[in-house]
């Protein structure tokens, strides 16, 4: 089952038994996600459409965090490392739908994260906008983070992105953050909204200032977010690429767990909530 959404000509659909995700989206007259899962993807759930990643977002080197003294071992999804959180291939459930909005819920199986808890979505197309709100509330204590992985089709041209962003993480050569942000450079830097060219970037850009944007040769579809988003990972595969909005860095649990500050980790007490927004314009 998919749920379509209409606003005049723009029309967005979501897939509940697919992650919750965004399916489609049709603004000025054309497709601008990746419609399909690639084909010979190791993990070919993350590379289409829109998800959004909770109680994590991005890696977890190993699949291993501490939490309050007792180690934790999630499953590793990805090349040894658990990655993209465990709500985004599993079915959601539709709370509410008209037909220009729909509320999503879905219980996280405590076999991929043994803290469980409750994620919630929705989204409302509007003319020229589309608005998506998250949140994952704890059973039991427990750390949190959530944000969104969007897979822009290029549509066989180049695009323009930018992400105010003065700094970004250095990576290791798992694409683990070492913890050492660094002041963005030459490929790195997109405050200024370059083509991306022949750039090959699975950057963490920390910081960072709304609005995200990338721009069509018809089209520009701008991102707005505010805090707790506050990192945006880029990611530049052949012919798409992916903005992502997100609350924390990447195997946060760990950094924050070694006393570096500034990872977006939230602790939360059973029955808090970490929530989210982002709006997409255009």
């Amino acid at each position: 089952m998919t749920v379509v959404l209409a606003a005049g000509p723009d029309r967005a659909v979501v897939v509940p038994a697919a992650g919750g995700r965004l399916g489609s989206l049709v603004a000025g007259g054309r497709e601008r996600l990746v419609e399909r899962a690639q084909s010979g993807a190791a993990l070919p759930a993350i590379t289409w459409g829109s998800f959004l990643m909770a109680p994590w977002a991005g890696r977890i080197s190993d699949g291993r965090l501490d939490w309050e003294g007792e180690p934790v071992q999630l499953e590793r999804n990805l090349a040894g490392q658990a990655i993209h959180g465990a709500v985004f291939d599993v079915p959601w459930q539709v709370e509410a739908q008209d037909g220009r909005s729909v509320e999503l819920s879905c219980e996280i199986d405590p076999g991929r994260w043994p803290f469980g808890g409750l994620v919630r979505q929705a989204y409302r197309l509007e003319p020229g906008q589309l608005r998506i709100e998250a949140s994952v509330r704890a059973r039991r204590p427990m750390p949190a983070a959530l944000g969104w992985h969007p897979w822009f089709s290029r549509a066989g041209e180049d695009v323009a992105v930018t992400v105010l962003a003065d700094e970004r993480l250095r990576l290791d050569s798992n694409l683990i953050p070492t913890g050492e942000r660094v002041r963005v450079d030459g490929p790195d830097d997109l405050r200024e909204g370059p083509l991306l060219g022949d750039r090959r970037l699975d950057d963490v850009f920390v910081n960072a200032r709304a609005p995200a944007t990338v721009r069509w040769s018809d089209l520009e579809l701008v991102i707005e977010f505010e805090p707790p988003l506050a990192s945006v990972v880029v990611f530049t595969p052949p012919g798409s690429v992916c903005i992502e909005p997100q609350t924390a860095w990447p195997d946060a649990p760990r950094l924050a767990g070694a006393g570096i500050d500034g990872t977006g980790l939230v602790e939360l007490r059973p029955g808090a909530a970490l929530a989210a927004t982002m709006t997409w314009r255009w």
